[in-house]
């Protein structure tokens, strides 16, 4: 797994799974392993940097909840998270696509 590339996609890997779920920071690194099947695993010096940068930019909100192991901080998408995930899936996209045209003779 390249680690630059996945450095550069966090942000949209974090608004995309927070756009659909309200989520807390361990429950994200479980998903994210989940979903690479082991290919992939989040640090917490980088989990928690990024959300405190999204939240700082407002993209997303966290609120403290209690639970049987102790407080948690979950986090949800605002609407300009909303609006920023819908331009870097984009970006994205379009990249995607260049590196596939890139591919192809021409």
């Amino acid at each position: 797994m390249d680690k630059e590339l996945m450095k550069g996609s966090i942000d949209l890997l974090l608004l995309s799974l927070l756009s659909q779920k309200q989520l807390y920071g361990y429950e994200i690194t479980k998903i994210l392993k989940q979903m690479s099947m082991g290919n992939y695993e989040i640090s917490e010096g980088t989990l928690y940097p990024a959300l405190k940068r999204l939240e700082k930019k407002e993209f997303i909100k966290g609120h403290w909840k209690e639970s049987e192991s102790g407080r948690r901080k979950y986090y949800h998408v605002t609407e300009n998270g909303q609006t920023e995930l819908e331009r870097k899936r984009e970006c994205f996209f379009f990249l995607e696509k260049l590196v596939r045209k890139s591919s192809e003779q021409f």
